[in-house]
């Protein structure tokens, strides 16, 4: 798989930091330049919602999750969980603030989180979606996260964080199939791909950086969807 493939795969980490300047600019350009009403993020059957974001995982995982949904002033829950793990449906500012999908209103990314990532890395997808249902600029929430990890508003990530990504009706980006390929993705600290052997030829690891929530993802692709079907192959 080509690191331009790559890029595109993981929704989470598909931009990095370039400059304000160079992101307003690239903004004026974009397919959604700018946030679309609410009502094209929401969806409205919450019971339809909880079902999706459940698929992120398979069942054995998920159906003991607990689920959250998008209402107009964040995220609530809308289902209990026994097991530690955290479903959501992220929406396209689950993206660094320079790609082109994060205003995109059809982005649907089913992700369930285990416990150490819940209280970890989802605050930061949460902090993100209350700025941006306060109206907020791309430029205003990246200054606001930055900041909250600057006064620890934010917490250090947790060893051992991982998450869940392999919905069968996952829309991660325009330029992709709508269901792009199953994976799981880990969290860690500063620089590890080359400790993990990833994007290495014919290693089945793959990382990105993510500077703008202090983390490198890694991701192993998944041979089924989580309801068990065959995915399709991955093209290196």
């Amino acid at each position: 798989m080509k690191m331009h493939d790559l890029s595109r795969g993981l929704f989470l980490v598909t931009a990095l930091i370039c400059g304000m300047p160079q992101a307003q600019a690239d903004d004026a350009k974009a397919p959604y330049p700018a946030m679309a009403p609410l009502d094209r993020y929401l969806i409205p059957d919450a019971d339809s919602e909880v079902a999706l974001a459940r698929s992120a995982a398979p069942v054995s995982v998920s159906g003991d999750a607990e689920v959250m949904v998008l209402g107009k002033t964040g995220y609530i829950t809308a289902a209990k969980g026994s097991n530690g793990f955290v479903c959501v449906v992220e929406r396209g500012w689950g993206a660094g603030t320079t790609d082109p999908n994060f205003w995109n209103p059809k982005v649907r990314a089913p992700t369930c989180f285990n416990a150490a990532a819940a209280r970890s890395f989802l605050p930061i997808y949460l902090m993100k979606t209350k700025l941006v249902l306060a109206g907020k600029s791309k430029a205003d929430i990246l200054r606001a996260t930055d900041a909250a990890f600057a006064d620890k508003q934010l917490p250090a990530l947790e060893a051992g964080a991982m998450c869940y990504m392999m919905s069968k009706q996952q829309y991660l980006s325009d330029d992709q199939p709508h269901n792009w390929h199953p994976h799981v993705m880990m969290f860690t600290s500063g620089d590890a791909a080359k400790s993990w052997g990833a994007n290495l030829t014919g290693s089945p690891v793959m990382a990105a950086d993510d500077p703008e929530e202090r983390a490198t993802v890694m991701m192993i692709w998944a041979g089924n969807w989580s309801d068990g079907t065959p995915a399709p192959a991955m093209q290196h």
